[in-house]
């Protein structure tokens, strides 16, 4: 590793999630990696012609405001922006025409409209073919399904959210590769698109632009967006790992190789790092997908449940006149005994808003049990079945990969829910660590440092340097919960 880059020279990385986004700089100086949040704003759906939308014009705006406050933060430190990186999200996209203007709102993942147009996309290519070659985990809002839907695709390209702020800021269209392989039209063994599905689905060839590389320059900034933020015209939009998991993945703080992850947000993204695809059969059952990291590492994992069933609790009380503050929610739920009622937390049926606790209790009684009409009770449910279901799902991620692993790194919000972790650390019988709670913008941040050359070596390089300038914390498995948790 080097130290600080020799200009001054400090990265901003635009981060965004399904709920909120934020603008951070990022500075690497004495074998450290330090963060500053120079804006926050809200992000969510909206409801358009029937239909759950992005509202992207608002949320480019809050993104040029937000590259306006790193360019006056960097300023009044004397210091440059060299670069912009970019991660959202996957899955979602944006239709461009041939004058770079956005046909409508992109939809939301969120939106039904995908689970739809499964039968149809499986008539004409069998799901067994197509996972022999995208290696991509089935769910009924991947972009192949969404795209199944359009009407009208001729002379419109299809950027996917990074890319398509990407090409806002800069002119230039180009799909990420980590990204990219989100979509179910993407070759996990050549790393390129898999035209061959292309015509069968009635998609132009030319529908997503030419594939570009974490570390790889995008391009510079339009003249029109350098006047309205006040950074140099010069200023390189970086590809880094767009979709967040793999900036997130990027940034696992691990010593040792045979770990495993779990990227803990609005999804739970559980799996463990390869260098080659698992497109086996018993693979495809399992419903587990293959997606592209940074160097081209494959993330081998499941989409599985994650805090938007908490949050979704939080907002119904809200709602309803009960605010509830999550510390004490946490305390309450801990003191509860293990061996309460869990639920399928994969179970589409919670996919979109609605009264999440209803539906939890509702799931509950189908399955037999009672859960009582308490919020703490509430959380101890989401929290247990979240836990079972990540054990679950590193037990099937070690057989199928034949990697065994030894500890589990809990990064992104997740981490910081010490209940989750210490259950997660019971049901899998492994040491958990937490941290760091921003794990996708130091990704994000470290691939750009390395493409400037303020940071050097490969991803191992990256990890010490993230273990250097966080702090983790380490939860022990209790022994009685192994031995009922075997």
């Amino acid at each position: 590793m080097s130290g600080q880059f020799n200009a001054g020279g400090v990265f901003a990385a635009v981060d965004i999630g399904a709920s909120s986004g934020r603008v951070m700089l990022g500075r690497v100086t004495g074998g450290r990696a330090e963060l500053e949040t120079v804006h926050r704003f809200p992000n969510g759906v909206v409801e358009l012609d029937g239909g759950l939308h992005w509202d992207f014009d608002a949320l480019f705006d809050e993104v040029l405001k937000g590259l306006a406050a790193a360019a006056e933060t960097a300023a009044a430190s004397g210091e440059r922006i060299v670069s912009i990186g970019i991660d959202t999200w996957a899955v979602d996209y944006g239709l461009v025409d041939h004058s770079g203007a956005l046909r409508t709102r992109p939809f939301s993942y969120r939106d039904e409209r995908g689970r739809t147009a499964v039968a149809n996309v499986h008539k004409v290519l069998d799901p067994a073919r197509l996972y022999a070659t995208t290696g991509l985990q089935f769910l009924q809002f991947n972009t192949i399904y969404q795209l199944a839907t359009e009407r009208q695709l001729r002379g419109v390209q299809a950027l996917l959210i990074p890319d398509l702020i990407a090409f806002k800021l800069t002119g230039q269209r180009r799909t990420e590769a980590t990204n990219a392989s989100t979509t179910g039209l993407f070759d996990a063994v050549a790393g390129e698109w898999a035209t061959e599905f292309f015509k069968p689905l009635g998609l132009p060839k030319k529908l997503f632009p030419a594939i570009i590389q974490p570390g790889e320059t995008v391009g510079t900034l339009l003249p029109e967006i350098a006047a309205r933020t006040g950074l140099e015209a010069e200023t390189a939009v970086v590809a880094v790992g767009s979709h967040d998991t793999a900036s997130a993945v990027a940034a696992v703080p691990s010593r040792q190789e045979d770990f495993a992850y779990i990227s803990s947000g609005t999804w739970s993204l559980v799996g463990v790092e390869l260098d080659t695809p698992v497109l086996g059969e018993a693979s495809r059952l399992a419903n587990f997908t293959n997606e592209r990291g940074v160097d081209g590492t494959i993330r081998y994992l499941r989409n599985v449940g994650g805090l938007w069933l908490l949050s979704e609790c939080q907002r119904t009380w809200a709602a309803e006149g009960h605010r509830q503050e999550l510390a004490a929610l946490l305390e309450s739920a801990a003191a509860l005994p293990a061996g309460g009622p869990q639920i399928n937390a994969d179970d589409p049926a919670f996919i979109a808003p609605d009264n999440m606790p209803d539906r939890i209790r509702a799931a509950v009684r189908a399955g037999g049990a009672i859960l009582p009409d308490r919020p703490a009770a509430v959380v101890r449910c989401i929290l247990d079945s979240l836990a079972a279901a990540y054990a679950r799902t590193l037990a099937r991620a070690e057989e199928l990969s034949g990697k065994p692993t030894s500890v589990v790194h809990i990064v992104g919000g997740g981490s910081q829910n010490r209940l989750l972790c210490q259950l997660t650390a019971d049901a899998t019988g492994k040491t958990v660590v937490a941290g760091p709670v921003e794990a996708t913008a130091l990704g994000n941040v470290l691939v750009q440092a390395r493409a400037a050359g303020a940071v050097t070596g490969g991803r191992s390089e990256l990890r010490a340097l993230v273990r250097a300038s966080v702090g983790l914390e380490s939860y022990e498995p209790k022994l009685a919960a192994v031995l009922h948790n075997p």
